[in-house]
């Protein structure tokens, strides 16, 4: 049976609007917000994420069944699905990403990493900026689909961070690199829904967002600084490095994309940032160095001065130890990179990549206008594509299983000490990811995310503020910033025109605003629970709180993208890409 999604079923904006975004409410309201008690008898807000992530896809289902009219084992194989892409790639990519770091904890090479690190610096602050934010951007131009999360997240923790501050970190870090992340996938995408050529896209990318590429390290460290309960002046004292930081990241990230290349992107950017900051380092350590979380809550005398720290020696280490203890990271990039190649993928997806029609729901659900283009519905495709061998986690097992044999050389009983920790470790929030990402899936082919996006087209001429907002909601609804620009890509052009608007800026501004929703959405912060906290029970009741930390950061960014977007369309008009059709 056809299902042809109605974009207004109660045949009133508001009421469809508001039944419309009742799954997310359900699922922002039991992570975040519904009181109750913890095994202490203390009260704290939102319940165990499992249970609300079953809740919202209830919810969500029967909304598509009983509102939308969706028929049943359509909404169930949309669920499904969802499900399925929720293992793989995503679930697949952490499972490994946690194999890898898990094998270096047990064969004791973590150790001789973490003091590589603090032997750049030992300061916390510029620890994050390296691993969360150019190492983590570098990840996201690979990969992406929660590997930076899944990565730096297991580093930061390895190296001294709370498992709140260093998730928390790591979702702010992840927001300016993620429009060109998986090599460019995010745009390539949205060229291919809008039919504006990716190479234009790129260019008004680069824009927009190399401006946040310089305030993010800066928001970064405050926020880091700020949950270590330390004062400004604690975040300008390294603001050199900050700058260095971002501003190498940011003028990197400007040339790339105004030179029409839309792959390279965050990859060159977050090696130069790398490069560049370390090397910065080596010249420069701020006047206090704070190393410990609980350094700054102790007052000033409780921040050690640089020189005592260059007085304080690490553990030295053969070139042959730090090569060993090294490699497995390096392979790691290096996997990711390879893996994230058109030209491998494609040749592993030669191998075997089995296609599968979800049964009930392929070829029976079509958009129609005005978020199909044209004045005719648009079939919705749900195939399934199994592919296990060009999957990014595959890439990073790889790396994993090529470290464990040859470099580290395990012991049977590391084999199986690593092995058992990763599984206990990801049992519980593998289910939560699938059963969000299928959430997703149901809200997408009801048509349900698309009611929510049209409120924001009614707008008038403030739409351009509201363009990237639109953007925003769809990464927070689907996970992904791709997916947000297959969804809306086309919308944002047809109302473009409409209004009389540069269709380049207005179908930029999804993906650009798309990536500072990226930190909020359930599946990147279940993602850095099960990279930060080794006790899954622990990590699944952080998801709450992680939720409430990250979301005014997420708003906050959301809105100066916003503004930054109305004042080009607006006022400083001569920074559009020009267009014609």
């Amino acid at each position: 049976m056809q299902y042809f999604q109605n974009y207004n079923p109660l045949n009133n904006v508001f009421l469809s609007t508001v039944v419309a975004a009742l799954p997310i409410i359900v699922l922002l309201y039991l992570l975040a917000i519904h009181p109750h008690k913890n095994k202490y008898g203390r009260i704290e807000r939102g319940i165990f994420a499992p249970y609300a992530a079953i809740s919202a896809a209830i919810v969500g289902i029967l909304v598509a069944v009983l509102v939308m009219k969706m028929p049943v084992p359509t909404a169930l194989s949309a669920f499904v699905m969802g499900a399925m892409y929720g293992l793989l790639p995503i679930g697949w990519i952490v499972f490994s990403a946690i194999f890898l770091y898990t094998m270096t904890l047990v064969t004791g090479k973590f150790e001789i990493v973490k003091n590589s690190v603090a032997s750049i610096s030992p300061d916390r602050r510029l620890q994050a900026l390296l691993v969360a934010f150019s190492f983590g951007a570098f990840m996201e131009g690979a990969a992406g689909f929660g590997t930076p999360v899944a990565v730096a997240g297991a580093l930061m923790v390895g190296l001294g961070f709370r498992p709140l501050t260093a998730a928390v970190i790591c979702l702010i870090a992840n927001t300016a690199p993620v429009a060109w992340g998986a090599i460019g996938t995010p745009i390539l995408t949205l060229s291919n829904v809008s039919g504006i050529p990716a190479e234009l896209i790129t260019k008004m990318a680069g824009r927009q967002l190399p401006f946040f590429s310089i305030i993010v390290p800066f928001w970064l460290v405050a926020t880091l600084v700020f949950m270590d309960k330390g004062k400004w002046k604690d975040v300008w004292e390294v603001w050199p490095a900050t700058l260095v930081c971002g501003g190498s990241f940011a003028l990197t990230q400007y040339a790339m994309s105004q030179a029409g290349n839309v792959m390279l992107v965050d990859i060159a950017s977050g090696i130069v940032s790398m490069v560049v900051t370390a090397l910065f380092l080596k010249v420069w350590q701020p006047k206090h160095i704070i190393a410990t979380e609980d350094a700054l809550a102790g007052g000033e005398t409780a921040a050690t001065s640089a020189v005592a720290v260059k007085k304080q020696q690490l553990p030295r280490y053969t070139t042959g130890e730090l090569i060993q203890a090294w490699l497995p990271w390096v392979l790691l990039a290096a996997a990711v990179f390879l893996w994230g190649m058109g030209d491998w993928k494609a040749f592993l997806n030669k191998i075997s990549a089995p296609k599968i029609n979800m049964p009930y729901l392929h070829g029976l659900v079509f958009r129609t206008p005005p978020v199909a283009h044209g004045n005719k519905p648009e079939l919705e495709a749900a195939v399934y594509v199994f592919n296990w061998l060009s999957a990014a986690g595959t890439g990073i097992m790889v790396a994993a299983l090529i470290s464990g044999f040859f470099v580290l050389r395990l012991t049977p009983a590391q084999w199986s000490e690593t092995l058992r920790r990763t599984v206990v470790r990801m049992k519980v929030p593998i289910t939560v990811i699938a059963t969000v990402v299928g959430l997703g899936y149901t809200t997408r082919y009801a048509g349900t995310d698309a009611i929510l996006g049209l409120a924001f087209t009614r707008t008038g001429a403030a739409y351009p503020f509201f363009a990237s907002m639109l953007g925003w909601l769809g990464v927070f609804l689907t996970g992904s910033d791709t997916s947000s620009n297959a969804m809306f890509g086309s919308l944002q052009r047809i109302t473009a025109e409409q209004l009389g608007l540069n269709p380049v800026l207005i179908v930029t501004a999804n993906s650009t605003g798309g990536v500072m929703g990226k930190m909020i959405d359930a599946q990147s912060i279940v993602v850095s629970t099960v990279a930060c906290y080794e006790d899954h029970e622990e990590g699944m009741a952080a998801v709450g709180p992680i939720f409430r930390n990250v979301v005014w950061h997420s708003l906050a960014l959301a809105i100066l993208l916003s503004g930054l977007i109305w004042l080009q369309a607006y006022v400083f008009t001569g920074m559009q890409v020009p267009f014609t059709p």
